[in-house]
């Protein structure tokens, strides 16, 4: 069984990361352009600061959820971009931090609040507590990149890309189908070397495809931060085709990352933020 506030405590760390990324950013950095297209680095933070939102809803008012899904339905594909936009472009970069900061404490509170077995109502399928909390670590780290890669800042990757790895592989039919797709019959293999130098792995043995490489580039790539060829990932032909669409996040296909954006290494920070290395 999960231990739901091992990943609490993860997601908090996570989020403590990406905070001190922003803390001391100018107005002007934060309006600083990141690789998401036409997003600056005040709406990566609104995006996130939104979707907790809605966590928080489902969190502590799952019967209301429902108005919230006729809105989502009625908002088609750009209703999340939306409501990022609305915030980043309403909001001053202070209160947009002091918003994500309260939003997320209040969701921590309300996730370990939630009677043990009780699903969640979400976009997709209901999910658990632990499973949400372990999408909001998913999706900080994934936006984190963005925040790192505009400020030109390379993180440290840490034990917590195993939550991300394992989203990743637990996607892999979802990243099928969302392209109208049939998701292969087999399981794959996947290992993966941690942060460290320990073997990540996941799926049978015996399984006739599999992929092989770092955690690290496993990760940018199911968050489609960086392109399939900038990655040192190996694949079997039947899990190379994954590969080329895998993606952890619900919704639709993202454009993901050109190949060779990132394939020059950055120059040192600016904007008083840390560089601590080859990170995540």
């Amino acid at each position: 069984m999960a231990d739901l506030e091992a990943i609490l405590d993860d997601l908090d760390a996570e989020s403590a990361e990406l905070d001190e990324l922003v803390a001391r950013l100018s107005d002007a950095g934060w309006h600083r352009p990141t690789p998401a297209e036409g997003w600056t680095i005040a709406h990566q933070i609104a995006h996130l600061t939104w979707t907790d939102d809605k966590a928080l809803l489902a969190a502590r008012e799952p019967d209301d959820f429902g108005a919230e899904l006729v809105r989502a339905l009625d908002g088609g594909e750009g209703y999340v971009d939306a409501g990022a936009r609305e915030i980043a472009e309403t909001a001053p970069p202070a209160e947009l931090l002091r918003r994500w900061r309260a939003g997320r404490a209040a969701l921590r509170e309300a996730l370990a609040a939630v009677p043990d077995g009780q699903k969640l109502p979400w976009y997709g399928p209901p999910m658990s507590t632990a499973s949400m909390a372990t999408a909001r670590l998913m999706e900080t780290w994934a936006h984190g990149q963005d925040v790192a890669d505009a400020l030109e800042v390379v993180r440290t990757p840490t034990a917590r890309l195993w939550h991300v790895a394992r989203i990743g592989v637990r996607t892999r039919d979802f990243a099928f189908l969302a392209r109208d797709r049939t998701p292969p019959g087999a399981q794959f293999r996947v290992e993966l070397t941690a942060p460290g130098g320990a073997p990540w792995t996941f799926g049978p043995d015996d399984a006739a495809d599999h992929v092989t490489g770092s955690a690290l580039d496993f990760c940018l790539l199911v968050t489609q931060r960086r392109h399939r060829d900038d990655t040192d990932l190996q694949a079997t032909s039947g899990a190379e085709e994954w590969l080329r669409i895998a993606q952890a996040f619900a919704g639709p296909p993202g454009g993901g990352r050109a190949p060779g954006q990132f394939a020059i290494d950055p120059p040192p920070a600016t904007e008083g933020t840390p560089s601590a290395g080859p990170k995540e």
